[in-house]
């Protein structure tokens, strides 16, 4: 497309910078009738490259646009197009710069204060009144080459040329929403706010001109909220899968899974007024409860304790140091780590023999703490691998003939189920406690003890000395449920249909939230890799959301393993996306920082979390002091996949957002 016909397309009103056009020949007209109350010309340039700018202003031209508070928007146009297309360069002012007349001006103010004059004269006034700001050059907007009837945004400028060529405005409302929303996908799209150049508003008009997000920049992508606690990120979390559940509601291709912490996205709140998510989409919202409430519809969230013996012990051990049990066998038990079933399976046969006892021996304190089992299921999974051990922990024939006699008991066959198991646990507590320096004790094969400290604190624990033993974990039985697995493939599916599931985890501790939220991502994970591998993702996407992330994703790289991991890394090609939330963003793993692509930034307390939010995201370079300082709820420093550079918004309510959605009779 040659320049001429460019040219002539942008004079086409179907061309976005066809309003650029319009604005400057109305800023023409206003000048040359001198009605410097309407327009919207700022001043002129006094140096110029091609990162900054330094502008001169007035202030009668200031006080005409409303003020121009650090952080606006400004534009910068050449005052001859020439044979090039409309086009303008976006401005954000960082600050006041000095003059060149900076002396003599401070020198003026000294002596005028010093004398009381209560006047100025017109011509010290006209003198005085002039300035300089310093503005970031955010990049160029200018019409598609291709398609002029098109939008382009570029970070860099194509030329610079000598300051006085040109002019600098703040652009009306029109070219706001341009500047904003003008390169965002038009799939999906959302109104998540409206543009909040400053917190102060004592100058600047009622805020109207919306934020449009697209949620196709969500869609399998990392997205971090930053802020201090109560202003307003989980607000922004509702809004986002709101607006994720309205924009893909006709196809269902996007499901989400919501790992509520402190229960407020499935229940209403009604001492702040919060509406929650799953009472404003109803159909939509399936909740899943630890603790159900009488008004929340709700299905039980329950864990399987046998199934998963690393989790599950960590969670009981937290439950019993909670409930201020601290006597030394149960100290000693709580301090007890167990491998996985999966970790042992993919051990050599030969060295499985000592991990499978240990889970026995932590599978019969749970039946003799009232812990119902599913028996095919725990065999089942004895059996992977070509393993047939059964409720057999595979004692040698010496140590068993030993402990029986010490029992005053005849030996009896091999144990085959599990009350049979427990029965010669307990001969083998009572063994160990009385003759713990029997050479029957001793492996003959390695010469190692056959019993190591985890070993010997789980007998202990199954048969304590003195004590209750298992019967101080009854109580812990609510938690509990032997099919507990089926739950997450429900999940599993109706995230395949696009549904929005929200996991009540109010009043969970930090144990059995980490425990869901590591079980259900790695089915996630593992849905999605399959759905990948035998071609059958398609548009199909699962957005995950969680809340004080720094207790998943730890700072130290070498703790940020196993499915997280793969979420930063393999996220995007699965069709998995992230959204978590946080205090801080220096508490965040770095390799996780890297590969995030959206922010919402609230207010940040500390200068040192500032710098790591710009270490990560050099677009936030120029703001910090303004996420220093805001604190007002709901006000972000946005940045997404379509947008380049940050936007200042203020959120809604949730609860106000559903409103206004009513009234328009979405």
């Amino acid at each position: 497309m040659t320049i001429n016909s460019l040219l002539n397309n942008i004079s086409n009103q179907n061309s976005p910078l066809f309003n650029l056009r319009l604005f400057l020949e109305q800023q023409k007209n206003l000048k040359d009738a001198r009605d410097t109350e309407r327009m919207r010309f700022v001043g002129y340039v006094l140096e110029i490259g091609y990162d900054k700018t330094k502008i001169i202003t007035s202030d009668p031209y200031k006080m005409a646009v409303g003020g121009i508070p650090r952080g606006s928007f400004l534009i910068m146009v050449p005052n001859d197009f020439g044979k090039l297309p409309y086009h303008f360069i976006l401005l954000r002012v960082t600050g006041v710069a000095t003059t060149p007349l900076r002396n003599q001006e401070q020198q003026t103010y000294f002596e005028l204060h010093k004398k009381a004059m209560p006047e100025l004269d017109i011509w010290i006034q006209n003198d005085l009144q002039w300035g300089t700001l310093d503005c970031n050059i955010l990049g160029m907007f200018y019409p598609n080459p291709n398609d002029s009837s098109k939008l382009m945004f570029s970070g860099d400028v194509n030329n610079v040329v000598s300051p006085h060529r040109y002019e600098v405005f703040a652009p009306d409302d029109t070219l706001l929403h341009l500047i904003v929303n003008g390169i965002v996908k038009d799939e999906f799209q959302f109104e998540i706010g409206k543009l909040r150049p400053t917190e102060c508003q004592l100058t600047i008009d009622a805020m109207e001109t919306p934020v449009i997000i697209s949620m196709k920049d969500f869609m399998g992508c990392r997205t971090a909220m930053f802020g201090k606690t109560r202003l307003g990120k989980s607000n922004v979390v509702k809004l986002l899968a709101q607006g994720m559940i309205e924009a893909t509601a006709e196809k269902g291709n996007v499901g989400q899974l919501i790992f509520d912490i402190n229960g407020e996205y499935a229940n209403d709140n009604d001492q702040d007024g919060n509406m929650s998510l799953r009472s404003a989409y109803a159909d939509h919202c399936f909740v899943y409860a630890l603790v159900p409430r009488p008004e929340t519809p709700s299905k039980p969230l329950r864990l399987n304790f046998y199934e998963q013996p690393k989790s599950c012990i960590e969670i009981l051990g937290s439950l019993l140091q909670q409930n201020n049990k601290t006597s030394n066998y149960i100290q000693s038990f709580s301090s007890v780590k167990l491998p996985s079933i999966e970790e042992i399976m993919e051990l050599p046969e030969n060295e499985r023999t000592r991990p499978i006892r240990k889970i026995q021996m932590y599978w019969a304190i749970l039946k003799e703490a009232g812990f119902d089992p599913d028996i095919k299921r725990l065999l089942s999974f004895q059996l992977k691998g070509g393993s047939a051990y059964g409720f057999n922990p595979q004692f040698n024939r010496d140590l068993r003939e030993a402990a029986y006699k010490e029992a005053g008991e005849k030996v009896p066959e091999n144990p085959n189920t599990l009350n049979e198991l427990i029965r010669e646990l307990k001969v083998m507590a009572n063994f160990v406690q009385k003759k713990s320096r029997s050479k029957a004790l001793i492996s003959k094969s390695s010469g190692e003890p056959i019993f190591d400290a985890d070993d010997k604190a789980l007998l202990n624990f199954l048969s304590p000395t003195s004590g209750s033993g298992p019967s101080i974990l009854r109580s812990y039985q609510s938690y509990h449920d032997p099919h507990a697995s089926d739950f997450a493939n429900e999940i599993i599916d109706l995230l395949d249909q696009g549904k929005t599931v929200i996991l009540d985890l109010g009043n969970a501790t930090d144990e059995i939230r980490r425990y869901f939220a590591d079980m259900l991502s790695r089915k996630v994970f593992s849905r999605q890799e399959e759905k990948f591998v035998t071609n059958s993702l398609g548009e199909h996407y699962v957005q995950l959301y969680f809340e004080e992330a720094h207790n998943l994703f730890p700072p130290d790289d070498k703790e940020f393993t196993g499915v997280y991991t793969r979420f930063a890394k393999e996220g995007a090609k699965f069709h998995i996306g992230m959204i978590y939330s946080t205090q801080s963003p220096s508490t965040i793993n770095k390799e996780l920082l890297i590969q995030t692509e959206n922010f919402f930034v609230g207010h940040l307390s500390s200068s040192d979390e500032v710098h790591a939010l710009v270490k990560t995201q050099i677009a936030y370079a120029g703001i910090e002091d303004e996420i220093l300082k805001s604190k007002t709820p709901g006000y972000m420093r946005m940045l997404t996949l379509s947008h380049r550079f940050v936007i200042p918004v203020q959120t809604p309510i949730f609860k106000e957002k559903i409103a206004n959605l009513k009234q328009r009779g979405a």
